[in-house]
């Protein structure tokens, strides 16, 4: 197993030397290759590579490997996004046509992953969600206001005002969703007022692109947001984390760690819930059944339906 995992690694370096040399993250036919190829490289989940335990060398070119990766995920979804918004000239709906985007599928098993798990941890649907780091294509609101929770209003906050303006043409033409979907230019380290109004606050995988950050836009939202309130995060397990940023149960200070869920399929990303602590059991139709004086239970790990689930015990999974 040694020899193998330490294979995989070798050719993660391989392509994390080749990506780094390219002259532009934009997508072109060299750059879907080569990212196809890492993702490829990163799915298998069956391996007990922990990227934390490895050298520095190893960290430092993950550190950078991730970043590369946000970068060109940017790119891909203004490309996408430019594009779907042009068909407003040829009076179309947008949204009719977000299949064009290569991982649209992957968005909408994740948006139902994330819906049943909220469902799990929730007995009233919230009224307003905000989604911090939602950028020019801003799929988890869509699908989840589409397919999920056709009566809730979605707040995406980001803080580059170019994506903003993408954002809001793919929704402008939809009869639903442009009265549903909203867009704040913003900082999520500059957003304070108002993060108590919602039931439920999402924090895109790319926000905080290394540990420090993370951190501190996690405790920036455990500040402001209400007692009571869900957090949505994405993480990252086994390879996968050589793709994105790694959120552990240490991070979320002032939150009771509900559940870590590590998909198995194509959808890279794992689900982390938390609850804020805390105050009133009901926030914004999201309410918290939970004794909040109660410690936070250790967490166990299962494997159910081919998925690595781990639930606080202490808590009703």
């Amino acid at each position: 197993m040694a020899c193998k995992n330490n294979l995989v690694v070798k050719q993660i370096i391989d392509l994390y030397d080749q990506i780094s040399k390219l002259e532009s993250l934009k997508p072109s036919k060299n750059v879907d290759t080569l990212f196809g190829q890492l993702v490829s490289t990163c799915l298998p989940t069956d391996t007990n590579i922990d990227v934390t335990k490895m050298s520095d060398e190893v960290k430092d070119m993950r550190s950078n490997l991730i970043k590369l990766c946000g970068e060109a995920e940017g790119y891909l979804e203004q490309h996408f996004a430019t594009i779907l918004g042009s068909l407003l000239q040829e009076d179309q709906n947008p949204l009719d046509h977000l299949n064009i985007f290569p991982y649209y599928n992957n968005y909408l098993k994740l948006g139902k992953l994330e819906f049943d798990l909220l469902s799990q941890h929730s007995s009233h649907v919230p009224s307003k969600i905000a989604f911090i780091g939602s950028g020019p294509m801003p799929l988890t609101s869509i699908v989840l206001a589409k397919f999920h929770l056709p009566n809730t209003t979605f707040h995406n906050f980001d803080i580059d005002s170019h994506a903003n303006a993408l954002a809001t043409s793919l929704v402008s033409r939809d009869p639903d969703l442009s009265k549903r979907m909203f867009f704040h230019t913003t900082d999520v380290l500059n957003a304070t007022e108002g993060l108590d109004q919602y039931g439920v606050v999402f924090l895109a995988a790319l926000v905080g692109m290394d540990k420090e950050a993370k951190v501190k836009a996690i405790e920036h939202l455990e500040k402001h947001m209400a007692h009571g309130a869900v957090l949505m995060l994405r993480s990252a397990h086994a390879l996968r984390a050589f793709l994105y940023p790694i959120v552990e149960s240490s991070d979320l200070k002032g939150f009771q760690l509900l559940t870590i869920f590590h998909p198995t399929d194509d959808v890279v990303n794992s689900v982390v819930i938390a609850r804020k602590l805390g105050g009133s059991t009901t926030t914004n139709g999201v309410n918290d059944t939970r004794d909040q004086s109660r410690p936070v239970g250790q967490a166990k790990e299962t494997v159910a339906s081919g998925r690595i689930i781990i639930n606080n015990i202490s808590g009703t999974n």
